[in-house]
């Protein structure tokens, strides 16, 4: 079997209170199981609650090794690494991968130094858990047992993987943070800087990056989409590297996905206003496709199937 548990849904920044309550408040964080290998995604704050569950189930049949993928490096997806309690248990050994942006820094820095005085008062050198790093780039990676990783560049101001993860011929796939490619010349013959070769090459290219995405999501089982965004917020926010509803399903639509699952959600958005955009997108991708609409929350459980 191969499922999804969400331990944290939202982006930017952690938003506990009573308005956040049914969906939850933290920061990006998922389970995966394929059979009895545990995949973790992401070390946002929804890591804390994710290490006391494993304590107290997975531990009791001793030690553990665990691979863990970083979709970025930014804070919100790492800043729950420290609290991660089975980094403190001997015994225990993770493999940590992601992608990095700057040469000058390698992964176990970016996310090790949080774990520096300054910051924490444990150092990663005071850890008990054996720790190894993977920088990874656009590869497939066969992690034994029948599961298979699939990485993809994703269009982020910083470098960022999408993963699809395949076993026993069902697939769940990540797309987050993410925002569809677009020309980024001037298309107006008007603007100054217009260069009509420059803009056609441009239109081809993020068409090309696009048709990739669509064909790294084609037939998902599971797909897990950014949707930070309403149609109205993301023509105000182009470059953000977030992606609207709409988006989101016009991509799975195109993909052939069976389940689609809102995530990422903006901080500011409430259990109130969330509730009230699962209903309006279901009820309008019912009218077209059996596709399955989905909001994370915390807790939630999806299978591929």
């Amino acid at each position: 079997m191969l499922s999804v548990r969400f331990w944290g849904v939202r982006g930017s920044i952690p938003c506990p209170g009573r308005s956040t309550v049914e969906f939850g408040g933290n920061t990006s964080c998922l389970e995966i199981r394929a059979g009895k290998r545990l995949i973790i995604i992401d070390l946002g704050t929804g890591v804390k609650p994710l290490g006391d569950s494993i304590m107290e189930t997975d531990f009791k049949n001793g030690s553990m090794d665990m691979d863990i993928f970083i979709s970025h490096t930014h804070w919100d997806h790492i800043m729950g690494f420290p609290m991660f309690t089975p980094i403190f248990v001997p015994g225990t050994s993770m493999t940590i991968r992601g992608p990095v942006y700057y040469d000058e820094d390698s992964l176990a820095s970016i996310i090790g130094d949080q774990l520096s005085y300054r910051y924490w008062p444990v150092r990663q050198s005071e850890l008990a858990a054996k720790i190894e790093y993977q920088e990874l780039k656009e590869t497939i990676l066969d992690l034994g047992g029948g599961l298979r990783v699939t990485t993809k560049y994703l269009n982020h101001p910083i470098l960022c993987l999408g993963y699809r993860f395949e076993y026993e011929g069902k697939s769940i796939v990540t797309a987050y943070d993410h925002e569809p490619f677009r020309n980024l010349f001037p298309t107006d013959p008007a603007d100054p800087g217009y260069n009509e070769e420059a803009d056609r090459e441009g239109e081809i290219a993020a068409r090309e990056e696009n048709e990739k995405i669509l064909g790294f999501f084609k037939d998902a089982d599971v797909l897990i989409h950014d949707t930070m965004f309403t149609a109205d917020e993301f023509e105000k926010h182009l470059g953000w590297g977030h992606s609207s509803y709409e988006v989101s399903i016009d991509a799975a639509l195109k993909a052939g996905v069976k389940k689609l699952v809102f995530f990422h959600h903006d901080p500011s958005r409430t259990d109130e206003q969330l509730e009230g955009l699962e209903k309006k997108y279901i009820q309008e991708v019912q009218s077209k496709t059996h596709m399955e609409i989905i909001m994370a929350r915390e807790g939630l459980t999806v299978e591929a199937v």
